[in-house]
This record gives structure tokens, C-alpha cells and sequence, in this order.
């Protein structure tokens, strides 16, 4: 699969401008675990209440590169999902209260999506992936897929946001809540590879979606994950 990045948007607690980013991935550390959420005053405030953090992030990286596209498909990525709106619900059960028929309906993992939908009014084709630990790449598969059929653009958001403290025995892959936002266009600047049964890599420090950027923003070439006796190398043409 050959496709370009056109462009990329990031976020973090802390961290949002490309200058933020540059510094953060020549010395990389975990971000202190803060309340923070990204700015998403371009939409209106009682649009704005409906969001999740982590909606707001998807929200804060594909709104600026999806501007000026129309028929934008987009493809949502995130491993964990609304994992806190989900425990907020779980805990009310325990408790014997109401539930809220909002928080149930924005729990599920297509939420943003269906969300993004009608505040952009996109009704181009749309997907969101689960997909475990190499959810990335699987997600430019679909890309690649849609560009193939004919989109002149496709909108990739990765995000995942902190899970609550009870799942800390089982969710290890979110160091602090993140977003990364791809815009695909059709190219040759970069190839996505897969080799299975050829063994692993070891564990990466950072989740795969901050390697790439990290790869993105320096001289380097070939970035490479591994998930379940999956390879995938990125490859940058020269």
C-alpha cells in the first residue's frame, strides 16, 4: 500500500503546535496526568457539552485538516474507546441509579463518528476500527482502500484517553491521552508493509501512533511495529 500524508495534527495534555511536538519527540517523557482537554471553541457550547475528552481530542486534530475538503471520508481508530463514559455508566448499575439514555447512546465506540457526522454534515463513507494493538495500520488499510476507490483525501484519527485507575491492572498501552490525525491523499511518498510469522520486535516504549510522528518529524526512513506475530514496516521513499 502506497499512499502520501498530506498533513498531521497532534494532541496532548500540554502538547499541540507542531513546535510542542518537535520538542516533545527529541526528548520523549510521559506527560504529567492532568484534566486537560484540547480546545474545541470553534464548535458551539451546547454542541461542545455532548463531547467526551476523548471526542475533543478526535475533534481538535480532524477538524483543521479536514477545512476546506468536501465528501472528506474519515476513518476513527482507538484501541480502548470511551472506556471512562462506559465506567461512569458501569458505576451508576452498581449504585441502583438511572441511567442516562445520552450517556449510553455517546458510549458506544461509533460515538464520534456519528457525532462528527452531524456537526460537519459529512455523509461520506465512515468507519471506526477497534483493532487491538496495531489498530494503525489497520486503519490505513481501510484508508488505502477507500483512496483506491476514488477519494481524493481520507481523515485517520488515532486517540485513545486515559483509562479509569480500576483498569490499570489490564490497559498498559496509554501512558497519557493522545490524539494523531492523518490526512491520506493518493502518492508514493509512503509505503505500509506487512510481514506475519517472521517473530517480533521488543516492546515499544510509546504507543505506535506517537513512533510515527516521532519518525515524521526527523530524517528517519523505516519505522516498524509489531503486534501479534504481525510486522508492519513503514517505509519513506527518498
Amino acid at each position: 500500500m502506497m499512499f502520501n500524508i498530506a498533513q498531521w495534527r497532534a494532541w496532548a495534555p500540554g502538547l499541540d503546535t507542531a513546535d510542542d511536538w518537535q520538542q516533545w519527540c527529541l526528548n520523549p517523557s510521559v506527560i504529567d496526568q492532568s484534566d486537560a482537554t484540547p480546545d474545541v471553541s470553534f464548535l458551539p457550547a451546547m454542541q461542545r457539552r455532548r463531547l467526551s475528552r476523548l471526542a475533543r481530542m478526535a475533534f481538535s486534530v480532524g477538524w483543521p485538516l479536514a477545512e476546506g475538503h468536501q465528501h472528506l471520508p474519515l476513518v476513527f481508530v482507538s484501541r480502548h474507546g470511551e472506556t471512562p463514559r462506559t465506567f461512569d455508566i458501569l458505576r451508576d448499575l452498581a449504585a441502583d441509579q438511572p441511567l442516562s439514555p445520552t450517556q449510553f447512546s455517546l458510549s458506544v465506540h461509533n460515538a464520534v463518528i456519528g457525532l462528527w457526522s452531524i456537526m460537519r454534515g459529512e455523509t461520506s463513507e465512515m468507519t471506526a476500527l477497534a483493532a487491538a494493538g496495531d489498530g494503525l495500520e489497520h486503519g490505513v488499510v481501510e484508508a488505502c482502500a477507500l483512496l483506491a476507490e476514488g477519494a481524493s483525501a481520507v481523515l485517520l484519527i488515532v486517540t485513545e484517553d486515559q483509562p479509569p485507575q480500576a483498569y490499570s491492572d489490564w490497559v498498559d498501552d496509554v501512558p497519557f491521552p493522545y490524539a494523531v490525525g492523518l490526512l491520506l491523499t493518493p502518492g508514493s511518498d509512503w509505503q505500509l508493509s506487512l510481514d506475519t510469522g517472521t517473530g517480533s520486535l521488543p516492546d515499544a516504549e510509546w504507543p505506535h501512533a506517537l513512533n510515527l510522528l516521532r519518525t515524521l518529524l526527523s530524517a528517519q526512513t523505516l519505522c516498524q511495529h509489531s503486534w501479534n506475530k504481525r510486522l508492519w514496516n513503514w517505509q519513506r521513499q527518498p
